[in-house]
């Protein structure tokens, strides 16, 4: 606990206990008892964070000492309380945070660094957190654009950079977030959508160089999966022949409860390619993808190469666009929440990042109205014509001919007099 004195002259002074046990005084200067008993409440709070009884300051006090003068301040930073407002430098801050979060994932780990390395360029490791504006923030957004960054990128960048100094912001380093105003939200960008057709897959896996590589393909084109992880994680054990499914283990909403994994369907168009790999593997093998598994194994520059050893250019985002592609084709025979259940993400990232607008859909809806009218004109076929009396299969469900513009489900037959009811002449 802390106590107020007064000595001569209407000074006042605070003393109390430090974390140390050693008693510690701070002077005033004249005050009146009121304001002394005022600033006495936030030095015991202060002290209490201190010695970690409460190991964080009070939104109350956190605003008092932002607003505090650079002499008062420093009798604080003297006795122990407080950090020197300009001794958290930019540099050390970062890569002490960086050090702590021993809880995240290499990719998000990596990302860290660039960030880090951004931020660094731009303001130097010196800079001192407190003299960052909102304006400094603003250009550095622009800064990034001017180097030639996706605009989705410079958005990452600023959300992380924004978590950095919001952590500064609950440490009481700052009083404000200078980065708080930046767009963090990654915005869909159709640009850089691309449809993989069936005629392209088959292509792609002609050229592939081995079964696991048709493997890694078919997961990405016809399973959905995010690669490499969620390839890499699959065993055989998560394979469930007599359902028809696998569980598929998910790194990436692993932290999410219940979304460690999700159960994937054995889709016809892929399970040849995992019957291959299975009759290949050895006995007591646990993973399904084994050839292609170190750290330096670059995926995406090998599907690259494989692309245009097809006669094929490499698309945008290689990997994305295959499981967009799949996630595209699921959506048009299966409802909404069930295509998101088996390729892992919710409706709305579906609809911003995954799911596309293709060719196909622009030709089947230039052959809805002859679609329509062929139809008018077979059920007034079918009404002079008399009822049906032979079918005919209409075909596989959720198929669209394009040829006829509908499906026929029986056939009509006419007599030589075609159309017109035969009539006696009168």
């Amino acid at each position: 606990m802390a106590s107020v004195i007064s000595d001569p002259n209407g000074r006042k002074r605070i003393q109390f206990v430090a974390d140390d046990g050693t008693r510690k005084t701070i002077r005033l200067g004249k005050a009146t008892r009121r304001q002394a008993e005022g600033v006495k409440v936030r030095i015991e709070q202060l002290a209490l964070a201190a010695t970690g009884i409460t190991g964080v300051v009070d939104d109350e006090t956190a605003k008092w000492l932002t607003g505090l003068g650079e002499f008062m301040y420093d009798r604080l930073v003297a006795v122990g309380l407080v950090a020197d407002r300009t001794a958290v430098r930019l540099g050390a801050f970062v890569d002490n945070y960086i050090k702590e979060r021993h809880d995240v994932k290499s990719g998000t780990a990596t990302f860290y660094g660039h960030t880090r390395r951004n931020l660094l360029e731009y303001f130097g490791p010196e800079k001192a957190l407190r003299e960052i504006t909102p304006g400094d923030a603003d250009r550095w957004r622009l800064h990034l654009l001017g180097q030639g960054l996706a605009e989705n990128t410079v958005r990452r960048r600023c959300g992380m950079a924004k978590q950095f100094f919001r952590v500064a912001v609950r440490r009481k380093l700052i009083s404000s977030n200078p980065f708080e105003d930046l767009k963090a939200t990654v915005q869909g960008n159709p640009k850089r959508f691309y449809f993989i057709t069936r005629e392209e897959a088959r292509k792609v896996l002609d050229a592939c160089p081995d079964t696991q590589w048709r493997l890694i393909f078919a997961l990405s084109r016809y399973g959905g999966l995010r690669c490499p992880s969620e390839h890499l994680a699959l065993r055989w054990t998560d394979v469930d022949w007599g359902k028809g499914r696998m569980r598929v283990r998910s790194r990436k909403t692993e932290h999410r409860v219940g979304c460690e994994s999700r159960l994937v369907p054995l889709f016809p168009e892929l399970l040849p390619f995992l019957r291959e790999v299975f009759e290949e593997a050895e006995p007591g093998t646990e993973y399904v993808i084994t050839r292609y598994r170190q750290s330096n194994c670059n995926l995406r520059t090998q599907l690259q190469r494989i692309i245009s050893r097809a006669g094929l250019k490499p698309w945008p985002k290689l990997f994305q666009n295959l499981r967009s592609t799949r996630e595209t084709e699921l959506a048009e025979r299966w409802p909404e929440h069930v295509v998101c259940a088996w390729i892992g993400n919710t409706k709305a990232v579906a609809r911003k990042h995954y799911l596309q607008v293709t060719e196909e859909h622009f030709e089947r809806a230039v052959l809805v109205p002859a679609a329509k009218n062929e139809a008018t004109q077979n059920a007034a076929q079918q009404t002079a014509a008399g009822p049906c009396m032979e079918s005919q299969p209409v075909g596989e469900p959720g198929k669209f001919d394009a040829k006829r513009g509908t499906a026929m489900c029986c056939k009509t037959s006419m007599g030589p007099a075609g159309f017109e009811p035969a009539t006696n002449a009168l």
